[in-house]
């Protein structure tokens, strides 16, 4: 099983930045990519971005290019999502979660382990 722990979220002004951290734990070998998605209110879940966990290439949705950027350290098992030129519509619950394969995969329901959350909000 993987285990994820989400963690950085807050409270910023528009135009502020966050660092988001997601902590994996557990059988990482089975996994191939870990990913963020964000849910708001009223709203479905949304890819926000993607890194593959062997190659460390990165995918990222359309409204977050040049302002997220992902990264992973390998020797501690932690995602990071920076988050920069943060806008109000970037208000949401961020989660973390892990796609063990095969490839990469843009789809929610695809990701079998799941952090718990963490909150952002961003005003105007």
């Amino acid at each position: 099983q993987v285990q994820l722990v989400e963690s950085g979220g807050g409270l910023v002004q528009a135009g502020g930045s966050l660092r988001l951290s997601c902590s994996v734990t557990g059988e990482t070998s089975s996994i191939h990519m870990i990913s963020w998605f964000r849910q708001s209110p009223g709203k479905e879940r949304q890819f926000v971005g993607g890194i593959s966990w062997s190659y460390g290439i990165t995918f990222y949705e359309d409204s977050v290019k040049g302002r997220f950027t992902l990264a992973r350290d390998n020797a501690e098992n932690i995602v990071y999502l920076q988050m920069n030129s943060l806008k109000p519509e970037d208000t949401a619950v961020y989660y973390c979660a892990a796609f063990q394969g095969p490839g990469n995969s843009y789809n929610d329901k695809e990701f079998g382990a799941w952090g718990q959350g963490t909150q952002v909000t961003v005003s105007s």
